[in-house]
């Protein structure tokens, strides 16, 4: 099934989870990731980035970057998730180093506050891989967190 300029709700779950992962797409472009306990009724369940979750979770390294993603966030918040998408699959940075990436000072407490908040409010884990960050916050639920970094060896 091609679903490139899909809008609508997809999703599938993962035994390496324990629960699913629900993508939302407007225009072709993820606006939000999460994990329900179970696939919601109303999702469809066929769609290209959850045959590309399945792979990634049984090990197949991607860090979807091709992925188009629709950030609805502030534009500080914006560059601070950019950023950290550019973290590579298997690394980790703290939340300094992220604060640096986002060309902001990790010694200014407004700066840092920016950074761990668009963290926590994050709209499309897994995506922009806040799983990745030390010391958090996260938007990727704690279970799941865990999962995603066994699976790149973190």
């Amino acid at each position: 099934m091609n679903t490139t300029g899909a809008s609508g709700v997809f999703a599938r779950e993962y035994e390496a989870l324990a629960r699913a992962v629900e993508v939302g797409f407007a225009g072709g472009r993820v606006i939000s990731v999460s994990f329900p306990p179970e696939v919601p009724d109303d999702a469809a369940e066929d769609h290209e980035l959850l045959e590309r979750i399945g792979a990634y979770l049984d090990g197949e390294r991607d860090e979807f970057a091709g992925v188009a993603v629709g950030l609805t966030v502030p534009t500080d918040r914006r560059d601070v998730l950019e950023a950290l998408r550019t973290v590579p699959y298997g690394e980790e940075v703290s939340v300094s180093r992220l604060t640096r990436l986002a060309a902001l000072d990790a010694d200014d407490p407004e700066d840092l506050e920016l950074v761990t908040s668009a963290l926590a409010e994050n709209p499309v884990p897994l995506l922009l891989p806040d799983h990745r960050v030390q010391g958090g916050p996260h938007a990727t639920p704690g279970g799941v967190r865990e999962a995603l970094r066994r699976v790149e060896g973190l």
